[in-house]
């Protein structure tokens, strides 16, 4: 699928005469929906561009870009070298986040660290049994209990072997069911104060992974996370058939990696100016 380029959209508005009318601002909200930026947040670029009384649709357009940027911000999450690191990577299911953990294996692997990778999604067996092919792939050793085991004993078992191995960095896969959320918020809750008791607070990391097709789910998801345990960086899957990039800007929390293909090898950290120059490609 050919990415949205909001860029090429808004770029349109140059088609005709330069000159700036009423029509100038429904035109630039009409791109920003279907950019899915949402109604909320596309009515408040168009009043806040509005306020700086652009003279030409060309002003309009560069107000707009300047409104949005400061949206966007990118995270450089890197282990802390010579410290025990735990990344707890959460996420919905569907949205590729044990593919990620694999990715992130080889990626801190292809680095020289010792990586670990902790199957806490013991509530499908079929996800423990993918970790684990994961961990064989990319020569991560893998911490794993029985399907239905408590996830908070098995990330606890694998930072203690971890630390007593010396080893660099725990990816602590996670339940990504929804369908009960209550319990899962809880499980979350749980598994963070214990990965709290076992590293550093500079070495603990918790990434979200969202599917960057998926619009205006990105914000809610974003959200129940946040406010159970708190997200340090986004994770976006399916950036290279993402037809749709608003949402993401309105999440406020920095993206920290992309993954742009099924290869071990198709994910890299997040370009802020690369994405900004295809949001808005003049």
């Amino acid at each position: 699928m050919k990415k949205f380029n909001l860029g090429a959209k808004l770029a349109s508005l140059f088609k005709f005469s330069k000159s700036l009318d009423e029509s100038s601002y429904d035109e630039l909200e009409d791109l920003l929906i279907e950019g899915d930026f949402g109604s909320k947040a596309t009515f408040e670029i168009s009043d806040l561009a509005r306020e700086q009384k652009p003279k030409t649709k060309e002003e309009l357009v560069a107000i707009a870009r300047k409104i949005i940027e400061p949206k966007v911000q990118s995270a450089d999450i890197s282990p802390v070298p010579g410290k025990l690191n735990a990344f707890l990577v959460l996420g919905v299911n569907g949205v590729g986040k044990t593919t990620t953990i694999g990715k992130l294996a080889s990626y801190y692997k292809n680095k020289g660290l010792k990586v670990v990778l902790a199957a806490g999604d013991t509530f499908r067996a079929a996800a423990i049994d993918q970790i684990a092919i994961h961990a064989q792939r990319t020569g991560a050793r893998l911490v794993h209990q029985n399907p239905g085991s408590d996830p908070g004993a098995v990330i606890f078992d694998a930072l203690s072997s971890a630390a007593s191995q010396k080893e660099d960095i725990v990816l602590c896969d996670t339940a990504g069911r929804m369908h009960n959320k209550e319990n899962l918020l809880k499980e979350l809750i749980k598994i963070d104060k214990i990965i709290k008791t076992k590293v550093e607070n500079d070495c603990y990391k918790k990434l979200l992974v969202v599917d960057a097709t998926t619009g205006q789910n990105t914000i809610s998801q974003a959200k129940i996370f946040s406010e159970a345990i708190g997200i340090d960086a986004l994770i976006l899957t399916k950036y290279d058939s993402s037809s749709k990039a608003g949402s993401l800007v309105q999440i406020g929390i920095p993206i920290a990696f992309v993954g742009t293909g099924e290869s071990y090898s198709d994910i890299q950290p997040f370009d802020k100016e690369e994405f900004i120059s295809s949001l808005l490609d003049f």
